[in-house]
């Protein structure tokens, strides 16, 4: 049993305890009334952190696979879609339009499209009507006539509620590195596509970065758990070909 749903469970525990205590709730009166609005406002943004990690799971089975439509559904109607240095999609159609330079709709003989999300951070804003989601994993590419591709990228994302519905607002897939499948990132590293002549963006990308061998990392959605600081301009070295200049690294 995770300890999201273990502690779900104590909380409808408890409010249940004090829905049979009219006796106990007459006698605190505005305390007890208080305790109970904040435990269920908790237990719902519980939920809503579920529905989000499903959200994004369900986005995973079907990106993996190839299921663009039904991956495309997931979308908000403004909802973006940005991976690498691609460039942005915005709206269903034109998302559908993006994950077919990933291969045929369902794939096909000789495809694969996996990528492993793991480590999720989950952050539900107060009014629960939006959230933001961080996640990393391996990347296992490969098309007939090609050499398989190695990878590994982060994904920081945002969702919104529509309609009592979880859509995600915005999916942004970082690469951080991508090597030939035999030689290894010891020995190459490739650069990322650049955007489509076939299926142009709306946008330009977002952030211009390279992967590996260079080191960039995407700024965190969320603040640091413990010294509640924002982790948005870390320190990173420079990158000469984008322009990125030094950010508080020691010379």
């Amino acid at each position: 049993m995770s300890a999201r749903i273990f502690m779900r469970g104590a909380l409808l525990l408890g409010l249940a305890t004090v829905a049979v205590s009219p006796v106990a709730v007459q006698a605190q009166g505005g305390d007890v009334r208080a305790k109970l609005a904040a435990y269920k406002h908790r237990v719902e943004l519980l939920e809503d952190q579920d529905a989000v990690e499903n959200l994004q799971a369900s986005y995973g089975y079907y990106f993996d696979k190839g299921l663009w439509n039904q991956a495309a559904d997931l979308f908000s109607a403004r909802g973006t879609f940005e991976y690498g240095q691609r460039g942005v999609y915005i709206g269903p159609a034109r998302i559908r339009q993006a994950m077919l330079l990933f291969g045929p709709q369902g794939l096909a003989k000789g495809h694969l499209n996996n990528h492993m999300m793991l480590q999720p951070i989950i952050v539900v804003a107060p009014d629960g009507r939006t959230a933001t989601g961080r996640f990393q994993g391996m990347v296992m590419l490969a098309e007939p006539g090609t050499n398989g591709i190695w990878g590994v990228g982060i994904s920081e994302n945002e969702y919104v509620k529509e309609a009592g519905v979880w859509k995600i607002s915005k999916q942004h897939f970082y690469v951080t590195a991508e090597t030939d499948y035999d030689l290894g990132f010891a020995k190459q590293a490739l650069p990322m596509p650049g955007p489509s002549a076939l299926f142009p963006p709306d946008l330009p990308p977002t952030e211009v970065y390279r992967s590996f061998p260079q080191a960039y990392i995407p700024p965190y959605s969320y603040n640091h758990p413990v010294t509640g600081k924002p982790l948005k301009d870390l320190p990173m070295a420079g990158d000469d070909v984008v322009g990125r200049p030094d950010r508080g690294m020691k010379k």
